[in-house]
């Protein structure tokens, strides 16, 4: 029979162990939601460009006028609602970009004093 080496429960830090999974299923929920957004893009650009095909192969129009790219615009405006949901709004403008902006000018207002 094997022996086993078992930890006291003494050594065992629970608020470590709770804080360490509640870090992993935030990650794991932001990286699902992120998987997600991309399936929601790859999935959009497959069909839009399949529809805008055959709508505009098909219609008398052919590839004028807004028949062929409505399903692409509407449904595009609610992918960058989702975008927006996985990544916020600071992924634009975010705090990195402020500190580059700041130093930027701080800089220009240093050359300007010379």
């Amino acid at each position: 029979m094997e022996k086993f080496e078992i930890e006291s429960y003494e050594d065992h830090n629970e608020s470590t162990d709770f804080r360490n999974e509640e870090a992993y299923l935030r990650a794991k929920k932001k990286v699902d939601a992120i998987v997600g957004f991309y399936w929601h893009l790859a999935v959009y650009v497959i069909v839009n460009l399949f529809l805008i095909i055959l709508i505009g192969v098909n219609s008398s129009e052919g590839f004028t006028g807004f028949g062929p790219y409505a399903t692409a615009f509407f449904w595009g405006i609610g992918l960058a609602f989702h975008f927006l949901g996985v990544f916020g709004t600071n992924f634009l403008f975010g705090k990195q970009w402020e500190k580059r902006k700041i130093q930027e000018f701080m800089e220009k207002e240093e050359e300007n004093w010379e």
